[in-house]
């Protein structure tokens, strides 16, 4: 009579399956979640496999050719890092694993995209941070009065003077509005930051990326 085992025999894997690499992509994303994800490519067929923490929007089974055009040669069995820009915009930076057989012939490619943006925030906050040690006196106004209120004020009166609304302001109406406090100092408030993004409707990031651009251009 055979002997009896308690541990069940697992499949072998089938050389040239990419589905072998779905346990090492979930623990990639895992690790990096929520600002990575990470998608198998099936040569093969040339569609997408598998995608782990999908952050592009991309569908299992759509083309990878858009992947194959982006890398290009695969020579090498690690590619990158290399810059990928996401369907909002938002700056990647990617590396690609080549999933080559025994015979060395590629069958898949496991790709990682990282999402810079949270980086990119943190390093415009210490900079700003870097910048208010050295900053001058704060308006007197904002001593006599509700920051809030004379903020609110602020942007009233930009607004009045460009016959708008805060909800029909543009890209470039939030940089021009940022600009002008800028220039009469009320970055200079703590918590401006984030009050502006919930009034203006914008990301914190956004708010970063103007009020950088306006400090770049002063003479």
């Amino acid at each position: 009579m055979p002997r009896k085992t308690d541990a069940p025999r697992r499949a072998k894997p089938i050389e040239g399956d990419v589905l072998q690499f779905v346990p090492i992509a979930e623990a990639v994303a895992t690790l990096l979640k929520p600002h990575a994800e990470v998608v198998i490519h099936d040569l093969r067929t040339q569609t997408i496999a598998y995608i782990a923490n999908n952050i592009s929007r991309r569908d299992v089974g759509g083309s990878s050719l858009a992947e194959l055009k982006d890398i290009g040669e695969l020579g090498t069995d690690v590619i990158g890092p290399y810059p990928k820009t996401n369907f909002d915009g938002r700056q990647l930076k990617s590396i690609t694993a080549v999933l080559r057989n025994s015979g060395g012939e590629t069958f898949g490619l496991l790709c990682i995209n990282f999402d810079l943006a949270p980086i990119e925030a943190a390093r415009d906050a210490l900079t700003l941070l870097a910048a208010f040690q050295g900053a001058g006196t704060q308006p007197t106004a904002l001593f006599n009065a509700d920051w809030q209120e004379t903020v609110n004020t602020a942007i009233a009166d930009f607004l009045g003077e460009r016959g708008l609304a805060a909800s029909a302001l543009a890209k470039e109406d939030h940089a021009a509005l940022i600009e002008r406090l800028e220039q009469e100092g009320y970055f200079s408030i703590r918590n401006l930051v984030p009050y502006l993004a919930r009034l203006l409707g914008i990301s914190r990031a956004t708010v970063y990326n103007h009020l950088r651009r306006a400090r770049q251009s002063k003479p």
